[in-house]
């Protein structure tokens, strides 16, 4: 958690060929997620939008990504020890798979209101679950890495993480090489970082920007004023899995790259997961809609334009759709 303001710093802590072997190192065991369409958003939008479907990755979001780098890219010695994260759910799952894969134990700390879904998913994965309020998140989970001696993956704030949540984008440009604009939701910002050296390196005329909630609005505040601004306290939003600050490694990337974000407020992110489920038959968690939010909430802005949005995951208990 972010404790004071933080002036951004130089440096290329994560390169276009950092993600480029993240692609190849991964591949065996992510899918190519699929590029879905729909005419109604379309014409509500008056944009080609276009959404690369991370809620159909491995473990139901594009974590797999990072966490599979992470620690498929441990050498044998290291990873030995074990893993351990904090997590709302997504990248805990995600570092639990990655862990599955290697053969060693994962902890995972996560808030104590997290959605039973994703608890249950950490746990199936094989991890172990250690609670705690969500702001004692770091203090907690650097307990456990002291008293096991697990090797603690940042859910954000590590390249090797960055690196690979960098190949959705990387192939979502694969699979659509003349984007206008590419948007994708902001919490810590490792999705939206990996996303501006993806895009840097090899579709340098994409425009990329965050999606984030009005409720949690730090990275929005951070990148505007240019320096790194606390963590929201005690957040309220569906999207429970953008509830964490921008990390330091992220504020950096998508500083120097001058990254835009644009905050939607929580009724915009129900209405964009309802379309999602309702009229594309996608399961959507409220985080991974923000994308689609923030199109909408755009007016004239992106009318004609080809949109790429990332949906970031699918790992929901859809009480936002009953509660609608």
């Amino acid at each position: 958690m972010v404790e004071s303001s933080q002036p951004a710093t130089t440096g290329d802590p994560v390169t276009i060929d950092d993600v480029r072997l993240a692609a190849r190192r991964i591949s065996p065991r992510i899918h190519r997620t699929p590029v879905m369409t729909s005419a109604t958003i379309d014409r509500i939008t008056g944009a080609r939008v276009m959404f690369k479907s991370e809620n159909l990755q491995k473990v139901g979001a594009f974590k797999a990504r990072g966490a599979l780098n992470a620690v498929l890219g441990m050498g044998d010695t290291d990873v030995a020890r074990g893993v351990v994260t904090h997590s709302s759910g997504n990248h805990g799952q995600a570092l639990a798979y990655a862990a599955a894969i290697r053969g060693v134990r994962c902890w995972v700390v996560m808030p104590d209101h997290a959605p039973q879904v994703k608890v249950d998913a950490v746990r199936g994965y094989g991890a172990e679950v250690v609670f705690c309020a969500h702001a004692e998140r770091d203090q907690v989970a650097s307990a456990v890495a002291a008293e096991t001696g697990a090797v603690f993956v940042h859910p954000f704030d590590d390249p090797m993480v960055i690196a690979g949540q960098g190949t959705a984008a990387l192939e979502f440009l694969e699979q659509v090489p003349a984007l206008d604009v590419l948007i994708t939701p902001i919490g810590g910002g490792g999705l939206l970082s990996g996303t501006v050296v993806a895009a840097t390196g090899s579709a340098p005329a994409t425009t990329v920007i965050g999606a984030e909630p009005e409720a949690v609005d730090d990275a929005a505040r951070s990148l505007a004023t240019g320096v790194r601004q606390p963590a929201v306290p005690r957040p309220d939003t569906l999207a429970d899995g953008l509830l964490t600050g921008i990390g330091a490694l992220p504020f950096d990337i998508l500083a120097a790259a001058g990254t835009e974000i644009i905050t939607v407020d929580e009724e915009a992110i129900r209405t964009a997961a309802t379309l999602h489920l309702e009229r594309m038959k996608l399961v959507v968690e409220p985080s991974g809609a923000t994308g689609l939010a923030a199109v909408m909430g755009a007016g004239e802005r992106f009318r004609g334009a080809s949109v790429g949005v990332v949906i970031s995951g699918g790992n929901t208990d859809l009480s936002w759709y009953r509660s609608g």
